[in-house]
């Protein structure tokens, strides 16, 4: 009865993946040359995820420009980062943040009900801090974001927070014992795509400033001094980004020369200056802003959320596709922009208006601003 029973399923099993392989196909993947033919430098792709990312990164509708009235400042209580700015552009901004992060809670998740100026509510307090990193990122860090820029939805997409954000100590259940070592292996990282390397990459080089370094080239020790262990952290880096953005590694790299800048393609210069954007932006505007946030909003290890390359990134090579996003916007731009008011304008109703609503800022301090060094070039340049 036993081996009957046993015999049965064998022969279910082995029906069950004939049918399989019959049935169903492997996904499809198109394969795009991106270099010179024989040096290794294709784009491999599912065109069902790029449409799956295509629609996830569709941006809003903006609404039209309104440039009416002397600057907010003069009109509204507590306004701050954007006090030059006309009233009416003012509103604008005001009423797109609520569709950029809180459409469902409306101005009163920033704001408390018949006393906007108030600075009551943590939200309001944080949303000041991320409008100066906006705008921040928009004026000096045009060598990663170019003349396309960043707005609250770049990260936000509709949600309060945003979906794509990191804490420290936060890893996968994992194997103990001689399987466990202490950099997180032998555990599937998510970070880096599910595979068994670091857990945790983004800790020192997206928070920290680890020198990212792989092995040497040669049998021997002739100069490079840095382990495999160290070469594994990059490796888990370089997942992420690759993921983060929907590419594999010759999007940036020369396949048969990794290491070499002059091989490498214009992209990896823009995620170089990436890379010190995001460190700059979490040690400089997110860090300090900790003791802002509820206990509740804090990771395992009381650390605030922080960004990585797929906080704006989100499965695509460029956020939303390369929208437009700063120049619909023109007043997140830059300084420059937020002191060209129109005070000669029909002024605005002030704050019986329930759209024109206030807006307020600490001063910047210790912001990090990149070098105006150029990318490194040349063999042996550091990645990062």
């Amino acid at each position: 009865m036993k081996v009957t029973i046993t015999l049965l399923a064998l022969i279910g099993g082995m029906t069950a993946m004939v049918i399989g392989v019959l049935t169903l196909q492997p996904p499809t993947v198109r394969s795009v040359q991106r270099g010179y033919r024989g040096t290794g430098q294709q784009l491999e792709y599912s065109p069902a995820v790029i449409a799956a990312a295509f629609a996830a990164n569709q941006a809003p509708t903006a609404l039209p420009q309104n440039n009416a009235g002397p600057p907010a400042g003069t009109i509204y209580k507590n306004v701050q980062v954007l006090k030059n700015v006309p009233a009416g552009a003012f509103a604008r901004i005001m009423v797109s943040m609520v569709q950029w992060v809180a459409p469902k809670q409306g101005c009163g998740y920033c704001h408390v009900a018949g006393n906007f100026a108030s600075d009551a509510k943590y939200q309001k307090r944080v949303a000041r801090r991320m409008l100066e990193m906006t705008i921040f990122i928009n004026a000096d860090w045009q060598t990663h974001v170019k003349k396309v820029g960043v707005t609250c939805y770049t990260c936000h997409r509709g949600n309060n927070v945003p979906s794509r954000v990191w804490f420290e100590g936060v890893a996968p259940p994992h194997a103990g014992g001689l399987l466990q070592t202490d950099s997180g292996e032998a555990r599937p990282s998510a970070v880096a795509d599910g595979s068994a390397l670091p857990a945790d990459p983004l800790t020192p080089f997206l928070l920290g400033h680890e020198p990212i370094r792989v092995t040497g080239t040669t049998a021997l020790p002739t100069g490079n001094r840095h382990s495999i262990q160290q070469t594994q952290w990059t490796y888990a880096l370089m997942m992420h980004y690759a993921t983060a953005l929907g590419v594999n590694c010759d999007f940036c790299h020369q396949t048969r020369a990794f290491a070499d800048w002059s091989e490498s393609t214009p992209q990896r210069v823009t995620a170089y200056y990436g890379l010190h954007m995001v460190r700059a932006l979490n040690n400089d505007y997110l860090l300090p802003l900790t003791g802002t946030f509820p206990k509740a909003m804090l990771g395992p290890a009381g650390d605030v959320a922080k960004v990585d390359c797929a906080t704006c990134h989100q499965g695509v090579f460029k956020p939303l596709y390369g929208a437009p996003m700063a120049s619909q916007f023109p007043y997140l731009r830059g300084p420059a922009a937020l002191a060209q008011p129109d005070p000669k304008a029909a002024a605005a109703h002030g704050e019986d208006n329930p759209a024109m609503i206030t807006m307020a800022s600490t001063p910047a301090s210790g912001s990090a601003k990149p070098t105006a060094s150029p990318a490194p070039t040349g063999a042996g340049a550091p990645g990062q």
